[in-house]
């Protein structure tokens, strides 16, 4: 064992007795609490109101237990046919804290141990990502491999009902997609044009068989020929017209003022729009291989350069800005969501724990 693995271990157990300490001790660590309320609704038989129109029926609703209309119509049969259950919503864990100091025998607010593991498996992971600033380790491929295999999961799953049961069985069998899949799916005739679709999808799995592989790159072309042909029309209209539209534009800009035109801001403004008038020249010029960049041309050519460095400096730094979000949205999980060392939203009151703990 060399001197770096030696000094990572002890740093690890540090980490780990302190981590420990950490959560045994004061009002702990990486807890969720939640509040619980009862609900409890009975499916009553509610008359049309006094002076409604003779084709107005009665109605079968699910009514909340503690509404007049049950205690009204429904009869104690339906009473005690009602479905209750239990819904739980996340509250800060001062509201706990406060609810423990005025009584500590309440159940109004508990700890919730299904989303208390999920922070400690969330920071888990979190951990194992980072581990990988020290060198490639059985923790952060764990965490590599998961990170896919959920996501992979989750996008099959999402696809399979948002896709394929609305807009292939909901067309090809409404009734028994209705019956099995989506209660509320509106589609009561078959559409046979959707067996093209179903073909295609069962050509393309193809490719999983032993034999007959090639059957699948039919599907596969139209799919990518068909995409390209729509994002082509997509991007000319969003980003080519658009940005010709928006090149458009008079060299100078008068402002009004209010009393004449504001000399300052007619500068400015039509300033901004000669600048942008330049660059675009001056791009396509670079751009533009038909003419030897040299003299006039090559000058041109050369601030071209200079606008085109600017843009993919400025895209390349809020890039970087974007990923310095997410980094600091990740330690503020980990200082403030798992390890209570941090409460920026006063989500924890010190006061309220001090008097839990003093009581």
């Amino acid at each position: 064992m060399n001197t770096r693995t030696i000094a990572w271990t002890v740093i690890l157990l540090v980490a780990a007795v302190l981590l420990a300490w950490r959560a045994s001790t004061g009002i702990g660590m990486g807890k969720v609490y939640v509040e619980q309320d009862e609900l409890s609704f009975v499916e009553v038989t509610v008359p049309p109101p006094p002076g409604a129109d003779a084709e107005e029926t009665e109605q079968t609703l699910w009514l909340p237990a503690s509404s007049t209309e049950v205690e009204r119509y429904a009869t104690a049969e339906e009473k005690a046919a009602a479905i209750s259950w239990t819904e739980t919503t996340q509250v800060p864990p001062r509201d706990y804290f406060e609810a423990e100091a005025a009584d500590p025998a309440q159940t109004r607010i508990v700890l919730d141990w299904t989303r208390t593991i999920g922070i400690w498996i969330a920071a888990f992971f979190t951990l194992a990502i980072f581990s990988f600033l020290y060198a490639d380790n059985p923790f952060y491929r764990l965490a590599e491999a998961v990170v896919v295999g959920v996501s992979a999961g989750y996008w099959m799953v999402v696809g399979f009902w948002d896709i394929i049961v609305p807009n292939l069985l909901g067309k090809l069998a409404p009734t028994f997609t209705k019956t099995w899949f989506l209660p509320g799916l509106n589609a009561t005739e078959v559409e046979w044009a959707y067996l093209i679709p179903l073909i295609f999808g069962v050509m393309l799995v193809w490719r999983l068989m032993p034999k007959g592989g090639w059957i699948s790159l039919w599907p596969l072309a139209f799919i990518v020929g068909t995409t390209a042909g729509l994002r082509m029309v997509g991007y000319i209209e969003g980003d080519f017209l658009s940005q010709v539209s928006s090149s458009v534009i008079p060299l100078v800009v008068p402002v009004d003022g209010g009393g004449g035109v504001d000399v300052m801001a007619s500068f400015w403004a039509s300033l901004r729009n000669i600048l942008i008038v330049v660059g675009i020249l001056a791009c396509l010029t670079y751009f533009f291989f038909s003419v030897e960049h040299k003299g006039g041309v090559g000058k041109v050519a050369r601030l071209g350069i200079w606008y085109l460095m600017i843009t993919f400096g400025a895209a390349f730094g809020f890039t970087v800005m974007g990923r310095i979000a997410l980094l600091a949205a990740r330690l503020e999980f980990l200082f403030d969501d798992w390890l209570w060392i941090i409460d920026p939203t006063d989500q924890r009151s010190l006061v309220a724990a001090a008097a839990l703990l003093i009581g």
